[in-house]
């Protein structure tokens, strides 16, 4: 990748970028600071500056500065993003998306819709409400979908809709030279030419910049029932989640959540769940479908050695539950005074899991860790919970072992580093091992081919 410029090419770059954009460019620490990639454990590098882009002329305008002047340019939403994908490891300018938050487009009769890439997902359903449509992608934040797309993202409802690979039809993207290009169309499918949607979803910003996506929409369920089932231990959760899907039961959400992580979630959220591995269910359907859904699970269950299904119809009791659910983080937090927390994730194929899972909890045990592991367990997907004293580096040294540990044993079966986090600063070593340096150097090459001046998020997916 090119050379990135010095400090006083960049300074240069920031009085370009005042001129063009006055109040719009901000300069203060603290929104450099929270511009800066706080929200995962990396060590965290500040911007030269922010600018809030309000419209795609302004990210046209601030490419072309910014390649004018060698300035690195990091795309920004909602900033969840957990393995560094937001860090300024060259400086440059934080290009905040967040106000480009209108809705385009709501198409009923096609189930699509067209938004500005910092619209976030629930911004999206409280619009869609009264359509009788919903967007069912929810990595657990109040993401925007740009980010979203950018970081390819699933989470707890990916077992049924998919990810948001699967639900991307089109993108509106800046390249790093300044031109507006459209990805795909709003049919269904399309053959024509290369798949540019999906190259540019899960890019982390590094191929150019999205500002707008249209989506996939569903149709908001007749009937939603959620429940939990508890089990003496993680293999017979995990068999039953295979067998129910291999019945072709519709489950809608299938998490699992090990005994550590209930404990944490009951003192969080004031829950009284036994402290046991716990599978939160969700099926959705017409009332005698999820009923049906709700009893088969539930034998299924149960001959596994599961307790009976516990299960909530009514919108509160779903709410509190799930609410619990996406707690997660910050019931693990709470574990420990002033904790910081490191969340990892891998994917492995499914009859795996329950494998890779014990694998990864034995080698916690074995280091004296404290973690707790929390799963998609519906398509293989798992993240593991550091719960960590800042001040002390011996436990950031054990941690970082078993999470490389972790990842190496799931690519011995057949999965992948990470299953949603995404690559940012964080996996870079892990991808080459998953994929190879032949795998590496084509993707480096696409990398320049769209970014010559490498400029757009530089030090990210790559090493």
């Amino acid at each position: 990748m090119a050379t990135i410029s010095p400090q006083s090419t960049r300074n240069e770059a920031v009085s370009s970028l005042s001129r063009a954009f006055g109040e719009k460019l901000l300069l203060s620490q603290a929104v450099r600071e929270q511009h800066s990639g706080l929200e995962g454990h990396h060590t965290s590098r500040l911007p030269d500056a922010v600018l809030n882009a309000a419209s795609i002329n302004d990210v046209v305008e601030a490419l072309h500065i910014c390649a004018a002047h060698d300035m690195p340019l990091i795309a920004h939403g909602a900033g969840t993003s957990l393995e560094g994908n937001l860090s300024a490891v060259s400086g440059g300018l934080s290009l905040d998306l967040t106000g480009m938050n209108r809705i385009l487009d709501v198409d009923p009769e096609n189930m699509i819709c067209r938004v500005e890439a910092g619209v976030t997902r629930e911004q999206l359903n409280q619009e869609l409400r009264h359509s009788g449509l919903f967007f069912p992608i929810d990595p657990g934040a109040n993401a925007t979908l740009g980010g979203m797309a950018s970081t390819r993202a699933s989470g707890t409802n990916a077992v049924r809709y998919g990810t948001m690979r699967d639900n991307v039809l089109s993108l509106e993207v800046v390249t790093a030279d300044g031109r507006i290009i459209e990805t795909g169309t709003r049919a269904a499918k399309s053959a024509a030419g290369y798949d540019l949607t999906g190259l540019f979803v899960g890019s982390e910003g590094t191929l150019g910049v999205i500002t707008a996506v249209t989506l996939r929409l569903y149709g908001i369920p007749q009937c939603t029932m959620a429940g939990t089932v508890t089990f003496a231990s993680v293999d017979d959760a995990v068999l039953t989640t295979i067998q129910a899907i291999q019945l072709g039961i519709p489950v809608a959400r299938i998490e699992l959540l090990d005994a550590a992580q209930i404990k944490a979630c009951n003192a969080y959220s004031q829950l009284s769940l036994a402290e046991q591995p716990t599978l939160f269910l969700e099926f959705h359907g017409t009332e005698d479908g999820v009923s049906e859904q709700a009893s088969l699970f539930g034998q299924i269950a149960k001959g596994n050695g599961g307790s009976e299904l516990s299960v909530a119809v009514q919108v509160e009791d779903r709410n509190k539950l799930w609410k619990a659910r996406h707690s997660a983080y910050f019931a693990s937090k709470s574990l420990r005074p002033n904790a910081r927390i490191w969340s990892t994730d891998v994917c492995v194929p499914i009859a795996k899991l329950a494998d890779s899972i014990a694998a990864t909890r034995a080698d916690i045990e074995r280091c004296g860790a404290q973690a707790t592991i929390v799963g998609h367990v519906g398509d293989g997907n798992y993240h593991v919970l550091f719960v960590l004293d800042p001040n002390q580096p011996e436990e950031w040294e054990v941690a970082a072992g078993i999470n490389e540990r972790m990842v190496a044993h799931a690519l011995t079966l057949g999965g992948t580093c990470t299953g949603e986090h995404s690559v940012g600063i964080g996996k870079r070593q892990c991808l080459v091992d998953e994929r190879g340096a032949d795998a590496i150097s084509l993707m480096a090459a696409v990398k320049r081919a769209f970014d010559p001046q490498g400029l757009l998020n530089p030090g990210k997916i790559f090493l």
